[in-house]
């Protein structure tokens, strides 16, 4: 619409590998018949007696043997997977593996593989050229009862287009597409440029006295132009492999951009080599009266440099503020404390988290659930969002922890108030706000569909009497605690290992 502001969101996936596979035929098996006995009188009698008489040889018995039925293997024990960046790591299985999502998703029957014996599938992922090369071996292949997967539909589902047949042909990518990310960012916006930190700047062969510049940088481009298309298209099955729950974004539509980060090396003859290090995929939307704003999803390497890029964007922009879509608890991490940082310069919020770190200080909060005056101020909570483009439910997050660093951590007291704030504020986000007072009780009923899918809001009236509607619930309010405190108990560690990360930092 003319005059709307569309803002990015970011979205980072890595390719995959995918790989075809021919299939042996199934095994034929003969069954042994059983011989009837030449008495026209009884001839059933005569195989009963053919097959159980004691007095015939044991060597001479014979012997009915029936097929064990095939209980088949999870993909998830049977498929690894490696990223290579030269063909000398193909086929090593000390090459560097990642750790995926559940691959079960991807095959039917629950997520298992019947058919074959000792199947091994080995997928390597290039990271020059984002190509992919499945390894697959079996002893043998034959039908259990269960019929015989077909694996090449299944890896094609993971891997797409960036599949290449032949293991030969796969190599060949690593010479023939080693100027591939460097062609496709030519014409990228460079946002960002900063100096590798380490030893990247050194050459690895001692033989070569020459040094190289290393830099990171961040650079933006349309996603529906043709060969910006087609990468993102070799990093789908990353995104698949690595992002749970993802699905691919429409290459066509103008309003996605993509944000690369890579890295440059060079030397006194210009740039040598460029190579991928993460990505973001960001759709620009609009945002009521005349704003957008910026969503991010997951990615992987250098989030933080990404977020940061991102951060400063939304910035520059104006955007309403940045979200992120489900992101994963690495992701979540690292986006916490990018903001914690920002958040513990912001000096218009100071005096709320010493106010709040005050009245935990002073006496004993009460033990039941209670709403606490414990949550930022409005007006600090619309500050953050102006300034920082941080949004509300992340704002609240990195609250929590801005509280625990301004606390006397030796002050036991004071920490079991902070735990009994924490505590409420988990209550409050999994059951909803006010959970303690009596006024309404959520009640599961049992049918005989789904127990889960079926509740009554009961709202008792001054002389009801609520003993025996809350014996009935009491096992399930017991189970809820217990989990309740598990939630705290996680979410309290957090805390603590950001707080400290944050402490060594500053």
């Amino acid at each position: 619409m003319p005059g709307e502001t569309l803002l990015p969101f970011l979205s980072v996936s890595l390719s995959t590998l995918n790989s075809l596979i021919s299939i042996f035929p199934p095994l034929s098996f003969s069954f042994p018949s059983f011989s009837r006995s030449k008495n026209p009188k009884s001839p059933e009698m005569g195989l009963k007696q053919a097959l159980t008489d004691p007095n015939m040889d044991p060597k001479k018995r014979r012997r009915v043997a029936f097929p064990s039925i095939d209980v088949g293997v999870e993909a998830n024990e049977c498929i690894k997977i490696f990223l290579v960046s030269c063909k000398e790591e193909v086929g090593v299985e000390g090459s560097f593996q990642i750790d995926p999502v559940d691959l079960n998703q991807f095959f039917d029957e629950d997520g298992k593989i019947f058919g074959y014996k000792n199947l091994k599938i080995n997928i390597f992922l290039s990271t020059i050229s984002f190509h992919a090369y499945a390894d697959v071996t079996f002893e043998s292949s034959s039908d259990g009862g269960k019929g015989i997967t077909d694996l090449k539909p299944a890896l094609q589902k993971i891997l797409g287009e960036s599949l290449v047949v032949e293991k030969e042909e796969f190599l060949q990518t690593f010479s023939s597409g080693v100027d591939y990310i460097r062609n496709v960012i030519s014409n990228g916006e460079v946002l960002r440029r900063e100096a590798a930190k380490g030893d990247n700047n050194k050459s690895n062969n001692q033989l070569e006295p020459e040094s190289f510049t290393v830099e990171h940088q961040v650079i933006r481009m349309a996603v529906n132009s043709m060969s910006v298309g087609e990468l993102y298209c070799r990093l789908v099955p990353l995104v698949l492999l690595l992002v749970d729950g993802s699905s691919p974004i429409d290459v066509t539509d103008p309003r996605w951009e993509i944000y690369l980060a890579v890295e440059s090396k060079s030397n006194d003859q210009g740039v040598v080599g460029i190579k991928l290090l993460g990505f973001a995929a960001v759709y620009r939307f609009y945002y009521y009266p005349d704003s957008s704003r910026l969503r991010i999803s997951q990615g992987q390497g250098h989030g933080r440099l990404l977020l940061e890029v991102l951060n400063s964007v939304a910035l520059s922009e104006n955007v309403y503020d940045v979200t992120v879509e489900e992101p994963s608890d690495h992701l979540q991490h690292v986006r916490t404390i990018v903001d914690m940082h920002r958040l513990l310069d912001f000096e218009p919020i100071k005096q709320a988290i010493i106010s709040v770190a005050l009245h935990l200080k002073q006496g004993n909060l009460p033990k039941k659930p209670s709403k606490l005056q414990s949550d930022p101020p409005a007006t600090a909570v619309e500050d953050v969002r102006r300034s920082l483009k941080i949004n509300k439910k992340q704002f609240l997050q990195c609250w929590e922890i801005l509280i625990y660093l301004e606390l006397d951590h030796s002050d036991s007291n004071c920490m079991e108030n902070y735990r009994t704030l924490i505590t409420d504020r988990t209550r409050n986000d999994i059951l909803g706000k006010d959970t303690g007072v009596a006024e309404k009780q959520l009640i599961e009923v049992p049918n005989d569909y789904d127990h889960e899918m079926t509740f009554v809001m009961f709202c008792p009236s001054d002389n009801v009497k609520m003993d025996k509607i809350n014996a009935e619930v009491e096992g399930n309010q017991v189970t809820r605690e217990e989990q309740l405190k598990q939630l705290v108990d996680e979410r309290m560690k957090e805390i603590m290992e950001i707080a400290q990360k944050i402490s060594l930092n500053r």
